[in-house]
């Protein structure tokens, strides 16, 4: 109610007050002040212009605004059931809050879900196995091609990108020595890299924007020195060019202004207290070839490091293009990220982020399948983020072709997001997703380090017993044949009844020397 009060409306009710107070005593005070209160705010409502619901009912028409702001709270709290609530539904939320804390996570009484709804999907066991004994430890992936000269072993879980300016400095430190914990890697988002990205050493996949926040010159142009001072740092063992997210795709990167401290603005090389919002495109290419260049010139900057795009797939006729331009050139990115179009941490235009790229699944067996169909997907590692959860998910985009996975939101929760939706609002009461100091400083580092650690860990673990119970080897084993979706009623289909690889009319070899 404080919101819709003005200070003059204030004063005149402290005045008013104070005059029954000197009239009738302190005892009548205290029955008037409530009255003059409400009579103070429906003046104010009447005189206002702004809210006709106001203007029309005095008062109670304020309980309309009040319940407007609280909704997520009673939505997720009272209302909600275990599986409908979104974008990550209660009892994946439970899941991952377990699994970080690392309590009971099993389900009574079966499952929530109906497993007779189009679309329901799950894996087969077997019935008998010839296995010794299934693999207790998961494999690592060693991503770096033909011309990387530091290939990086890498986890089959990662920390997607989210940036420092998105992300608190005290959500990015117990991300980063979560990582360190676990032997896994944090990707920068393409915010730049922090003192707190480096400070528990934990390894970095450092993501290079349309804003080449962190390697950028005053113009907003690519510059090679600053971006060869970062990328020789040891916590740096990829880089990933970012063309588009799953939030947003064709639309730059947006930090409101209240995040854009003068310390955020410091490691952006930007003006603080002004919203950044990043170019859609990047200024140093404009096509696939040039894409590839880019990708060459980074990694002769970074000597030798694996360098990577990250992108929500545009379209058929663009994989195309892309492989076929390295056929061309002979010029071989290290891996590719495929991001979903239901991805996002961060602020987005509602249009894109419900009705713009595509989905996670769809793009990944898209890209897979072209570059097996080029022959070319033996010198590229493919990495997916789009909404992964649970070991069930990983299984999924692992049978659909990906090598690594990336989580974004997952990690938020086990930092200690609490899913308030208000990461766009600087005012995130967990202190993950906001700049103000007193809401950071409530995000234990210690604590919460422990908790990502122990969900990765535990995630891991619940895809190796999914691959054991499958009669499965290692997780790298997994096919399309082992995932099955309920097409309806009475209808079932494995992915690879379902993902059907493109024909492709090969190009001419002309390796081109270029860059």
């Amino acid at each position: 109610m404080k919101k819709y009060l003005s200070i003059h409306g204030i004063l005149i009710v402290l005045l008013l007050a104070f005059t029954m107070a000197v009239w009738y005593g302190l005892l009548s005070l205290v029955l008037v002040i409530p009255l003059l209160l409400v009579l103070g705010v429906a003046l104010l409502d009447l005189s206002q212009k702004k809210h006709a619901v106001r203007r029309n009912f005095p008062v109670i028409g304020n309980f309309r605004y009040i319940f407007e702001a609280i909704r997520p709270e009673i939505m997720q709290y009272f209302i909600e059931s275990d599986i409908d609530g979104a974008p990550i539904n209660r009892m994946f939320r439970s899941l991952v809050y377990q699994r970080a804390k690392n309590q009971l996570d099993t389900s009574p009484f079966g499952t929530k879900m109906d497993v007779y709804k189009i679309g329901y999907e799950w894996m087969n066991h077997v019935t008998f196995s010839s296995l010794a004994e299934p693999s207790l430890v998961p494999p690592t992936v060693c991503v770096g091609g033909r011309d990387c000269l530091q290939p990086y072993l890498s986890s089959l879980l990662n920390i997607s990108a989210m940036s420092f300016g998105a992300l608190s400095k005290n959500a990015v430190l117990a991300m980063n020595k979560g990582a360190k914990l676990g032997s896994f890697a944090q990707n920068t988002g393409e915010g730049g890299i922090s003192d707190y990205h480096l400070e528990h050493g934990g390894d970095l996949i450092w993501q290079i924007g349309t804003g080449y926040f962190g390697c950028r010159k005053k113009d907003g142009s690519f510059c090679e020195t600053t971006f060869r001072s970062s990328a020789l740092l040891p916590a740096v063992k990829m880089i990933e060019i970012k063309l588009s997210q799953g939030a947003k795709p064709g639309h730059g990167g947006m930090l409101p202004a209240l995040k854009n401290t003068p310390e955020v603005a410091r490691y952006r090389h930007v003006e603080p207290f002004k919203a950044i919002h990043s170019p859609a495109f990047h200024s140093e290419f404009a096509d696939a070839a040039g894409l590839l260049y880019f990708v060459q010139r980074l990694r002769r900057l970074s000597d030798g490091k694996p360098v990577g795009f990250k992108f929500c797939v545009s379209g058929e006729a663009d994989v195309r293009l892309l492989c076929e331009e390295m056929i061309r050139t002979g010029i071989y990115q290290d891996f590719i990220t495929v991001d979903g179009g239901e991805g996002g941490t961060g602020a987005a235009p509602v249009e894109f982020s419900n009705s713009l790229g595509m989905p996670l699944r769809d793009g990944l067996a898209l890209v897979n399948d072209l570059l097996e169909a080029y022959g070319i997907r033996k010198e590229i590692r493919l990495m997916a983020s789009g909404k992964l959860i649970t070991g069930f998910h990983m299984a999924r985009i692992l049978a659909l072709g990906a090598d690594v996975c990336y989580a974004a939101r997952a990690m938020m929760l086990a930092t200690g997001c609490i899913q308030a939706l208000r990461c766009n609002t600087n005012s995130c009461p967990v202190g993950v997703a906001t700049q103000q100091e007193r809401l950071v400083n409530g995000l234990d580092v210690a604590d919460k380090s422990v908790r990502v650690a122990t969900f990765h860990e535990k995630t891991l673990q619940s895809l190796l017993d999914l691959t054991a119970a499958a009669g499965l080897q290692s997780p790298m084993d997994i096919e399309r044949r082992h995932i099955h979706r309920r097409i309806s009623t009475t209808q079932v289909k494995t992915y690879a009844q379902i993902y059907i690889a493109p024909a492709v009319q090969m190009p001419e070899r002309k390796p081109l020397i270029g860059g």
